[in-house]
């Protein structure tokens, strides 16, 4: 009798763990939870904390209550000025209405099918409208603020709130790239083979005008050389004149030190002369008489 009372018991213990633990759930501070009954949505439940449902008949779906992101396949587009560009954007935004949600497109999977489709089109319609500078300058912004307030206007009717539309990357396509780079190329090698022959021409131009100072400065500078030397060698005739004005045998005697000088410089020098040659007539005596001397043949002197 005791033992099927304890078994009773148990049982009884197991189906009311059972059952509070169906009729239990908690929701997390970073969800929110719909609570269904046979698939009908009852209530939403906001909140974090610890809540009851009726076990076996209600369930509950989680959603999450944080931003979300989403990353869209880059895309191709033909902004107004008709070029084409690949661009790649991200989406940002957070499940405001969990029922609303549940109603429309119920899962996380097919909001982001949703987005892509309400992102592309936005992007078609505003890009097709600006042209590529404006894409690249500081009416980016703008553009992008244009885009999110469209998408989000479409997010409400799935409980969406879309909080940011964003363009990280807006390219060319690969080939176009590759033709744009090509002709950059193109100019960048013109545009330097005219700086190298403006600057050829320059330094030319740099050296012309150096070569002509330079011949006019050496022109200056022998003319001026040639004035000074011109005045130094009259400067001197006139001394020697004077000198040879004043005492012609001094200046024959000092011509002819200059000349035994310059002659016999310690060099062993040979001289044939005659006896009575002038150049030696100061070796016979000072006041520069040739001596007497018997004619004879031709003297060698050393």
């Amino acid at each position: 009798m005791n033992r099927r009372i304890l078994l009773i018991v148990a049982v009884l213990l197991v189906v009311g763990g059972i059952f509070a633990m169906s009729s239990l759930f908690i929701v997390d501070q970073t969800e929110q939870a719909l609570v269904l009954q046979f698939g009908q949505p009852r209530r939403v439940i906001g909140k974090p904390g610890l809540e009851i449902k009726r076990p076996f008949i209600e369930n509950v779906i989680y959603y999450e209550n944080r931003l979300l992101d989403f990353e869209p396949p880059p895309e191709e587009v033909i902004v107004s000025d008709q070029k084409r560009l690949v661009v790649d954007t991200y989406t940002r935004y957070r499940i405001t209405d969990p029922l609303l949600f549940y109603q429309t497109v119920s899962t996380e999977a097919a909001v982001r099918a949703r987005l892509n489709a309400m992102v592309s089109g936005s992007l078609r319609r505003v890009l097709g409208n600006v042209t590529l500078s404006a894409l690249l300058s500081h009416q980016r912004a703008t553009i992008m603020h244009q885009i999110r307030d469209e998408v989000s206007e479409q997010g409400k009717s799935f409980g969406i709130d879309v909080v940011d539309v964003r363009i990280r990357r807006a390219d060319l396509p690969e080939e176009n790239s590759q033709a744009i780079f090509a002709r950059m190329k193109s100019e960048r090698e013109q545009q330097a083979a005219q700086y190298r022959g403006e600057g050829a021409e320059a330094a030319q131009t740099v050296r012309a005008n150096a070569e002509r100072e330079r011949t006019v400065i050496l022109a200056e500078a022998q003319r001026d050389a040639q004035r000074v030397r011109g005045d130094g060698d009259a400067q001197s005739i006139k001394t020697y004149a004077d000198a040879f004005g004043q005492d012609k045998d001094f200046f024959a005697f000092y011509r002819s030190m200059q000349a035994y000088r310059d002659a016999l410089n310690g060099r062993t020098t040979s001289f044939v002369l005659t006896p009575d040659t002038g150049f030696f007539r100061f070796f016979e005596n000072l006041d520069g008489a040739a001596g007497k001397s018997a004619p004879g043949p031709t003297a060698g002197a050393k």
